[in-house]
């Protein structure tokens, strides 16, 4: 079966990385490891996880290149509680920034979006939508509460 599978590329001390991944996300898993030796870029090393049913591909070889938001993932969470949780594990150590993104402590970008937001944005009136956009783009985490008062207002 083809599939696509995103490859990350982090400077170094992949063992840190998997370990913070695998206690932020529920239910991840380490699937293979791996070395090479001798490399341009000197030692480095490869893992796969699982992570909320994705795969992803990992390597530490050194810092030739870093993450931007040009690229993020995507966390779409059942409730308030949920986005409180993966807000509050994945800026620790890194960095919040406007509308729901944030970076976590090795640079990678992550949206923590409720699945609410994406039924107003998907199904709101013209205005809904409108109303809605204002209220989160004075936010960094968002908020259900403040989204739904301003998709239900009048």
């Amino acid at each position: 079966m083809t599939h696509i599978t995103p490859f990350l590329w982090f400077d170094t001390n992949l063992k840190e990385i998997t370990d913070f991944y695998l206690s932020v996300f529920p239910g991840s898993a380490i699937t293979s490891t791996g070395s090479l030796s001798d490399t341009p870029s000197g030692n480095v090393e490869t893992a796969s996880m699982n992570i909320l049913g994705q795969k992803f591909q990992m390597m530490t070889a050194g810092p030739l290149f870093h993450f931007t938001e040009a690229v993020s993932f995507v966390v779409s969470c059942k409730d308030q509680a949920e986005v409180d949780y993966y807000w509050n594990a994945l800026t620790s150590g890194g960095s919040e920034s406007q509308c729901g993104w944030l970076k976590d402590k090795y640079g990678l970008s992550w949206q923590i979006v409720p699945q609410d937001f994406e039924r107003m944005m998907s199904t709101g009136t013209r205005e809904q939508i409108g109303r809605v956009t204002q209220a989160f783009l004075q936010m960094k985490k968002l908020d259900i509460a403040t989204l739904e008062a301003a998709f239900n207002a009048s």
